[in-house]
């Protein structure tokens, strides 16, 4: 029953990461109130992958390009994006592996630290890991969503309005280059900053949802 309560606890919150997700989009999009066209709609699927682990950041990343594209629903390509959302779980949790002492989430890591220079130094060590995950993270989305966006327009359909940001700059830009080149380096302006704004994000909102837990168990158990 315990082990049930979890699972659906997990799921709740991995589906409320989603919509969060989704919200984040629809706020800060291209007509919204960022002058940028940035998406940011996967700050919730790293917050998911530093507090859940891989499994929570697959599976909220997936529903938010599942419930995303089915409420703005411009054709079935764009379900391939889920690809996008999934690998940046992914990647997200490899660094979490690799790096455990400078971003993985324990309570270790919101203790306080009584030497003022071994709190400098983890700072910067966790600015330093962030910021590489940011650039992993352009690169790789870069490449996958050039892809599956230059793919799309050769052999899809649907008039795609995700499409026309990354083949107006494509034009621009690089005129004359392949349209899969052409899709995938005309991301990384974009998804630089993206990136940078996600990771950052999604690593704060996971720190102080971390922190409230333990603070609230420590008064709890005080209460005793």
């Amino acid at each position: 029953m315990r082990k049930t309560s979890r699972t659906l606890l997990m799921l709740f919150l991995c589906l409320t990461g989603a919509l969060l997700n989704i919200a984040i989009n629809k706020i800060f999009t291209a007509g919204g109130i960022w002058i940028l066209p940035l998406y940011l709609d996967t700050i919730l699927t790293i917050t998911a992958t530093f507090l859940g682990g891989l499994f929570a950041g697959i599976l909220t990343g997936a529903l938010t390009n599942i419930i995303g594209h089915t409420i703005n629903f411009w054709g079935w390509e764009g379900y391939f994006f889920a690809i996008c959302s999934i690998t940046t779980a992914l990647i997200t949790w490899v660094f979490i592996r690799l790096f455990p002492k400078e971003i993985k989430i324990t309570i270790d890591n919101i203790s306080a630290e009584t030497h003022n220079s071994q709190m400098f130094f983890k700072i910067i060590n966790k600015l330093i890991v962030l910021i590489l995950l940011s650039f992993a993270l352009c690169l790789v989305m870069s490449v996958l969503g050039g892809l599956i966006s230059a793919l799309i327009q050769i052999f899809g359909s649907s008039p795609a309005d995700e499409l026309r940001l990354s083949a107006l700059l494509g034009s621009t830009m690089f005129p004359k280059m392949n349209v899969i080149f052409s899709e995938m380096l005309s991301r990384i302006p974009i998804n630089i900053i993206d990136r940078l704004i996600s990771v950052f994000a999604g690593f704060g909102i996971a720190f102080g949802i971390k922190k409230a837990v333990v603070t609230f168990a420590k008064i709890s158990y005080s209460d005793l």
